[in-house]
């Protein structure tokens, strides 16, 4: 019995020291993290969207509208990264792990769907935030996009999942 714990506790605990790292690396690199989330939005943008767009990875910005009456830039700053709602799901994972390590797997795949699931919500608000700003004008696209329902979408979104990691990870 004491060989078989032995041998699963090595594995769970390699797993919690590279979630944690994982966590650490999202905070130290979150620059970079933010730089792959804006050229993903400029990518799906450059495909929807029939006004011109440019990223700038090194400044985490996306230009639209280029060449129409009113082109807009827009910053990924670290307020509005996905980085920091996917963080806390890494640390809950990995306390999951560590106090329930046959778990494991559960927690790992829960962990990828609801980190996907953070990405997606995020990379919507942004395309939410471009598809106001064309509709509704630079300042009132951008303070509906942006303020209220780009906000609400975060926070759903988020919530969502969140209650589906913790659904998935403990689910039997």
């Amino acid at each position: 019995m004491t060989l078989a714990v032995r041998r699963t506790a090595f594995p769970n605990r390699v797993t919690v020291v590279v979630l944690l790292a994982t966590a650490a690396g999202l905070v130290f690199a979150h620059r970079l993290y933010r730089t792959a989330e804006i050229s993903l939005s400029g990518a799906i943008l450059g495909v929807i969207s029939s006004y011109g767009v440019d990223v700038i990875p090194e400044r985490q910005t996306v230009y639209f509208g280029l060449g129409s009456d009113t082109p807009l830039g827009l910053r990924m700053t670290p307020e509005c990264t996905s980085a920091f709602l996917v963080l806390p799901l890494i640390v809950v994972g990995a306390v999951m792990i560590a106090l329930r390590p046959r778990i494991r797997s559960r927690v790992l795949i829960a962990l990828g769907i609801a980190a996907l699931a953070v990405v997606i919500v995020n990379q919507f608000r942004v395309l939410t935030l471009v598809g106001l700003v064309q509709w509704l004008g630079v300042d009132t696209g951008y303070y509906w996009g942006h303020t209220l329902l780009g906000s609400m979408v975060s926070v759903f979104g988020g919530a969502a999942a969140l209650v589906a990691f913790v659904w998935l990870a403990t689910r039997k």
